[in-house]
């Protein structure tokens, strides 16, 4: 069964290879890191395809955490899933709350803030959202239509930078100066 792109929700990467059986250090986006390994039915992006991948065990270590996919016991082989995305379905993915969203609701957005007249200023789409620990950052970079061709990081901070979310409009309004 082929599965779309646009069916997934990317959860974690696969970075590097850890020691020489097989295991694979795994960077998470969930919170906490271990929700992760909560998911089943896992899908890893490979050669611009994606494909069904089962962990066999996995164990936090140090900061982060180590897996093993199943049937991969050699250091060369787990090489090959270095750089991967990490995917489940969307409908595996927990209900939110009332003005809750995932980051891949977020991605593609329209940015839009008030000039000084009150008129709508197209600012770009959110391009990724980055993970700083003190909050979330929207990385919005330029589009057809936007006020200039400059890439702006924008806390995401609901009620301070981010006043309205309209996933049907495709459209996140911010309180953000244009120049900055």
């Amino acid at each position: 069964m082929t599965i779309d792109a646009s069916e997934l929700a990317v959860i974690g990467k696969i970075t590097t290879v850890y020691g020489v059986k097989g295991w694979v250090k795994v960077h998470s986006y969930t919170e906490p890191m271990e929700n992760l390994f909560g998911y089943t039915d896992f899908q890893i992006e490979r050669n611009g395809s994606w494909c069904p991948v089962t962990f066999a065990e996995y164990k936090r270590h140090g900061k982060g955490l180590v897996a093993r996919i199943d049937g991969v016991e050699d250091r060369d082989v787990a090489a090959t899933y270095t750089r991967c995305n990490i995917a489940v379905l969307l409908s595996a993915l927990p209900a939110l709350e009332e003005n809750e969203f995932y980051w891949h609701q977020l991605e593609g957005l329209k940015v839009l803030t008030s000039g000084p007249e009150g008129e709508s200023l197209l600012l770009g789409v959110v391009s990724h959202m980055l993970e700083t620990g003190a909050n979330d950052v929207m990385v919005v970079c330029k589009c057809p239509g936007s006020i200039d061709k400059q890439e702006r990081l924008i806390p995401y901070l609901p009620d301070q930078f981010i006043h309205h979310i309209d996933l049907e409009a495709g459209e996140i309004r911010v309180d953000w100066d244009p120049e900055f």
